[in-house]
């Protein structure tokens, strides 16, 4: 679980409710809506990989996978490695998609999701994130970079997590806490702070994070007041508060 990986980020589980993933909700609305015999198109991490992509399709009811667009009736988004087939880790036939985590480039997706829109496939997105800062200070590009182009192309995409007020609105469910007694802590405009200001609640933006170099800042610097002012107007969301890095 989350709570479990906590200590070895540095937290103490102590002090935490709970965790509400995109992976628990996309999950959870896969068993809802595709729980009679539908096929999957399963575009994930390649193995191995902690935790098993196995585990987010036991979450969605232990769904039927499939590594053929021909055979498929919906598509599921975890990952942005491999198509993976149906079997156990080290058994499953994956095919690369290249190295799009590492450069973005969209060479062997893109004929994969026109594939999907010819067939009119729905998508479901269990990580909207466009990028992530890996430990060495390298850019990740993530799942929901796919599914934008998905959507650009025509397809139809239904997307978990932030910045999507669905998932907010998860999180206050189970902290049981009114609106204006809760922050929302994040590096994203896109998602962090574009997911608190429209569910209503404050928010945190760390300028440490993804946006550090379009700031000009030192890691753990606040960046001048112009900076920052620059950049919320570029992306048209400003949050309540801002901070360098977020230490305890």
């Amino acid at each position: 679980s989350c709570k479990a990986k906590l200590p070895k980020l540095g937290f103490d589980p102590k002090y935490f409710v709970g965790a509400v993933t995109s992976g628990n909700e996309a999950g959870h609305y896969i068993q809802n809506t595709y729980s009679n015999g539908q096929k999957a198109l399963f575009i994930t991490w390649k193995t191995p990989k902690s935790p098993s992509p196995l585990h987010f399709i036991e979450l969605a009811g232990n769904v039927t996978v499939t590594d053929n667009p021909e055979e498929a009736d919906f598509v599921i988004l975890h990952g942005v490695d491999v198509v993976r087939g149906p079997g156990k880790d080290g058994e499953a036939r994956e095919t690369s998609l290249g190295n799009f985590l590492e450069d973005g480039k969209m060479d062997l997706i893109d004929p994969l999701l026109k594939k999907c829109v010819g067939r009119n496939l729905p998508m479901v997105c269990a990580n909207p994130d466009f990028i992530m800062v890996k430990p060495d200070g390298s850019t990740g590009h993530m799942p929901g970079k796919v599914a934008k182009r998905y959507e650009e192309m025509g397809g139809k995409v239904t997307s978990f997590g932030k910045p999507y007020v669905e998932h907010f609105e998860a999180c206050l469910r189970d902290l049981k806490l009114p609106k204006d007694q809760v922050a929302h802590v994040g590096d994203s405009l896109h998602h962090d702070i574009t997911g608190a200001n429209d569910t209503g609640i404050a928010s945190v933006f760390v300028t440490g994070g993804i946006h550090r170099e379009e700031l000009g800042a030192e890691l753990g610097s606040l960046p001048e007041v112009s900076a920052l002012k620059s950049l919320f107007a570029t992306h048209s969301q400003t949050p309540t508060h801002v901070i360098p890095m977020f230490r305890f």
